[in-house]
């Protein structure tokens, strides 16, 4: 549904996007990760078809961005961090306004609108003057019309920026409910609880590359090596000697107890609790430390400040 090949974008001497590969399948969310000026926006406007790339090619839904931008910009739902909101108009009229723009009929229109008012809790302000509105309601107000056509690809840049908890989990639930409706969905945000919780695929970008991609666990392996856990037993710990399995490495004790890395859990972990309980160690758990994205998109950073 997006694809990238070698895309880049030069302006002057200066490379903004140097070489970016993306494959986006259908129902799949991409997180783009990155400082500011890492190039997510430039390659958010190339994808839709606002910028031509100096070098490589993008297709949206199988649309080439330079061949057929009208096409392009037909298939995607656009939510830049600069809503462009006219706050004169209502909210009604402003999708209306988008509605006729997208040459859908008097029906569709008065149709989506007002379902989509409704879901983002905007329906009883429908009929003020956006300018009257909070900066949250202004956010889903310009969600609203990104999603009015019902297109198969969303570009969002921070979806839930400037809003209360119950009115970005919100937010969550609809971008999680598109996906599952066979839509890709590229979101560049700063919130990493929002990437950790929507995305199924990271990249992080640095100076207009991309450093690394993957899924978040492919990422916390290859940035942070194998997963940690720690172990509880009942009472005190007993100072059992004994060999590790294969693959298991100890390390200094945590305040719950001894800790281990575990190259294989699935092989390690059933082995490692039987010699334990075989050894008159009474196990509680056996739990997985937890890692965050915020640990891989740090460890990520570090690697670049270090070369």
């Amino acid at each position: 549904m997006i694809q990238t090949e070698d895309l880049s974008k030069q302006f002057g001497d200066f490379w903004a996007v140097d070489g970016i590969t993306l494959d986006v399948q259908p129902g799949q969310v991409l997180a783009l990760l990155g400082q500011n000026g890492a190039g997510k926006t430039t390659t958010v406007r190339m994808l839709t078809s606002v910028l031509s790339p100096t070098r490589g090619w993008a297709r949206i839904a199988g649309y080439d961005v330079v061949q057929s931008p009208e096409m392009v910009r037909a298939s995607v739902g656009v939510l830049t961090e600069q809503h462009g909101l006219y706050l004169r108009m209502t909210g009604a009229e402003y999708l209306d306004f988008f509605g006729k723009v997208y040459r859908m009929d008097g029906a569709t229109r008065l149709k989506r609108s007002q379902a989509w008012m409704e879901y983002f809790g905007l329906a009883e302000v429908a009929k003020r003057p956006i300018g009257q509105y909070s900066k949250g309601m202004r956010q889903k107000l310009a969600l609203a019309r990104t999603l009015l056509h019902e297109p198969p690809v969303l570009l969002l840049d921070e979806p839930t920026s400037a809003m209360d908890p119950e009115s970005a989990q919100l937010v969550r639930k609809a971008i999680a409910s598109l996906r599952s409706e066979q839509r890709s969905i590229i979101i560049c945000t700063h919130n990493l609880v929002d990437a950790e919780m929507l995305a199924d695929k990271i990249a992080i970008i640095y100076r207009g590359r991309v450093l690394t991609s993957g899924t978040i666990e492919e990422l916390k392996r290859k940035l942070l090596g194998p997963s940690e856990y720690e172990l509880r037993v009942r009472g005190e710990w007993p100072h059992i000697t004994f060999d590790l399995p294969p693959g298991v490495t100890s390390l200094e004790a945590g305040q719950g107890g001894p800790r281990f890395r575990v190259e294989d859990p699935q092989t390690a972990n059933p082995a490692l609790l039987r010699d334990l309980m075989q050894r008159g160690a009474e196990v509680v758990a056996l739990q997985e430390l937890p890692r965050t994205l915020e640990q891989v998109y740090l460890a990520a950073m570090a690697q670049v400040h270090h070369d």
